[in-house]
């Protein structure tokens, strides 16, 4: 396996990040409101009417950007494999927007706290990434936050069987984006793969941080 990262990555620092950020939906912006943009059809065109007409459940997950220096890093989780959906898979912390919440942002910080022990005080939002339908019938708002460096994390047993940090550079590296391919209810599906060392970051995750990398990273910074 080959990993095609640098360091320290140049542009990869807090400061470049944070004016990376500003490509982001900004956070007053009702992204409940609009039809989804992206999906488990992005490399699956034929198939986004499907996903859509099932009218997916509302759901968040948190993008948490760690200000590590020389260069930023993302955590990430592995999921239990006893979790009724997507078990041992590689996961931003998140989930279903709950009646309480108000709106994507805080359901994503409240499951962060709850997956990954991490505090809301410790997290400056930056703004939201494209939404995504998945094949599971969810449509997940991807929120991304600035986390400090001393931030303490703790995984729930119940949910999440491992915490950690990838960095940002080999996520918004189009040289690890591969493609992958598998038959799902007798139709082959193409996604995307991330493989990171023994982490084999793929379908949902991987589909989040490629439009992550379109929205902050596909051309030069304004």
């Amino acid at each position: 396996m080959s990993l095609t990262e640098t360091y320290p990555a140049p542009g990869f620092d807090t400061r470049s990040v944070l004016d990376r950020g500003r490509r982001l939906k900004p956070l007053a912006e009702d992204v409940l409101a609009h039809t989804s943009e992206t999906g488990d059809f992005l490399l699956n065109p034929g198939i986004a009417g499907d996903l859509l007409a099932k009218n997916p459940r509302d759901a968040a997950v948190l993008i948490p950007i760690i200000r590590r220096e020389p260069e930023v890093t993302v955590v990430l989780t592995r999921r239990t494999d006893h979790l009724p959906s997507h078990a041992g898979q590689i996961a931003f912390p998140g989930g279903k927007i709950d009646p309480d919440d108000d709106g994507p942002a805080e359901a994503s910080l409240r499951e962060a706290e709850e997956e990954i022990g991490l505090s809301a005080e410790a997290v400056a939002l930056l703004g939201f990434g494209d939404t995504y339908v998945t094949g599971s019938g969810f449509r997940i708002i991807p929120v991304v936050g600035m986390v400090d460096s001393d931030a303490r994390l703790a995984a729930n047993p119940q949910e999440v069987a491992e915490i950690f940090e990838v960095p940002l550079s080999f996520l918004m590296n189009t040289s690890n984006h591969h493609q992958g391919r598998r038959t799902w209810q007798g139709h082959e599906r193409k996604f995307y793969v991330m493989p990171y060392y023994q982490h084999y970051i793929w379908g949902v995750t991987a589909g989040i941080v490629r439009t992550l990398y379109e929205r902050m990273y596909g051309g030069p910074c304004a």
